[in-house]
């Protein structure tokens, strides 16, 4: 197995997208919601992306509405709200579960390989985020409250 290389996702328009084509990048995986109160995430990811972009960071966003009902809309609301919210210029996938029976294979894998506090697997709540070195391996796992700008650090060593 090479990490998140042996997964694919469902593009926010449709398209299937293989995570091998991200080999080599430092990859930062967000579960995300329009409607919760760390929603204002999406400028400081924006940012990582717009500054880190240009290095070989790619930023993920997997809509997900497994916690509070927080991202109710179909795919194009949710397009259209990060566009014109938070201008979001990275990656947006297809909504998802990321806990449960039909947890998408992708965050199973995320969250066996970094489990949370004291070792639960699963994810608490929207804006939970992985990243992933340039081989495709989980390096860390940060909390919903961990604002983006605090990663950094960890990025510029990954880089």
């Amino acid at each position: 197995m090479s990490g998140i290389h042996d997964f694919s996702a469902t593009t926010l328009d449709g398209r299937e997208q293989s995570l091998a084509d991200y080999k080599g990048k430092v990859v930062l995986i967000v579960n995300t919601a329009s409607k919760c109160g760390f929603t204002p995430q999406y400028e400081g990811l924006e940012k990582l992306h717009e500054e880190y972009g240009p290095r070989g960071l790619v930023i993920l966003g997997f809509p997900c509405n497994q916690f509070g009902a927080q991202e109710p809309g179909d795919a194009a609301e949710i397009a259209s709200f990060c566009s014109l919210t938070y201008n979001v210029s990275f990656p947006m996938f297809a909504k998802i579960d990321v806990n449960g029976d039909d947890a998408h294979p992708l965050y199973r894998y995320l969250k066996a390989e970094k489990p949370g506090l004291l070792g639960t697997e699963g994810i608490k709540w929207n804006f939970t985020k992985f990243l992933v070195g340039k081989d495709g391996e989980v390096v860390e796992r940060y909390a919903p409250a961990t604002k983006p700008e605090e990663l950094r650090k960890a990025i510029e060593v990954l880089l």
